[in-house]
């Protein structure tokens, strides 16, 4: 994972609000070259082992609702580049364009199917592919919907600086994150005004604090999250 020269960058992270944690980054080349070695090798083992798992996931999803295996949402990643997210598919088609772009709890979107591999976090499996690809790293800030990014401040573009990841600290801290939502009559203002802001203080945290070692730290602490360990920081 190289970082790009500042003048390379596109105009919007081109910005005093985002020079510090360009700095930052740019005093860590190795670590960066460490953390694409380290998704390129774990996604290509964890892809060879879990096919198994694709399949049956896939084999479930299509006969539980009509619809795609994958949702393949627009997001945004590194330097702004959009990309088509791979999901395993937990919603009905095109729920998206039924109702906001984040999920609350008890969504009448959600699947049968897709209430159980959500709660096993199994809808993720299938980003393992964006890492390979290089659109997402294992550790990084949530790839949002260009919707939201075009909410950030100035400051909260430096999280476009690297890849779009699968896991990070506000993940841990915000994995209840829908049931902040419930009962919002308006959801993506809320989501704007009230939950985004909050996120991006451990996102520009996790620019600012970067290093491999502490990627890896962040992983072993997300499964420790999923099996119901709390964190507070």
């Amino acid at each position: 994972m190289i970082l790009r020269k500042w003048e390379e960058l596109p105009e919007q992270l081109r910005t005093d609000a985002v020079r510090p944690y360009y700095d930052s980054l740019e005093k860590k080349k190795v670590s960066l070259v460490l953390k694409r070695l380290f998704d390129i090798v774990v996604s290509s083992i964890m892809l060879a082992i879990l096919w198994p798992v694709f399949l049956l996931l896939a084999v479930a999803i299509k006969l539980d609702s009509p619809g795609p295996v994958f949702y393949r949402q627009v997001r945004v990643t590194q330097y702004g580049q959009e990309f088509r997210i791979f999901k395993f598919r937990s919603m009905v088609s095109n729920a998206d364009k039924v109702g906001a772009q984040v999920t609350v709890s008890g969504d009448s979107r959600v699947t049968r199917v897709g209430r159980i591999i959500r709660n096993c976090r199994l809808d993720e499996l299938g980003q393992l592919i964006d890492v390979l690809r290089g659109t997402m790293t294992f550790v990084g800030t949530r790839p949002e919907v260009p919707k939201y990014v075009a909410e950030y401040t100035p400051e909260m573009m430096a999280t476009l600086l690297l890849p779009a990841g699968v896991t990070s600290l506000t993940s841990i801290m915000y994995k209840d994150e829908s049931r902040l939502l419930d009962g919002a009559a308006d959801v993506d203002k809320v989501y704007i005004e009230s939950v985004l802001p909050g996120k991006m203080h451990y996102n520009l945290k996790g620019i600012m604090d970067f290093s491999f070692w502490g990627d890896i730290k962040l992983m072993f602490m997300t499964v420790f999250a999923m099996l119901g360990k709390e964190y507070t920081v």
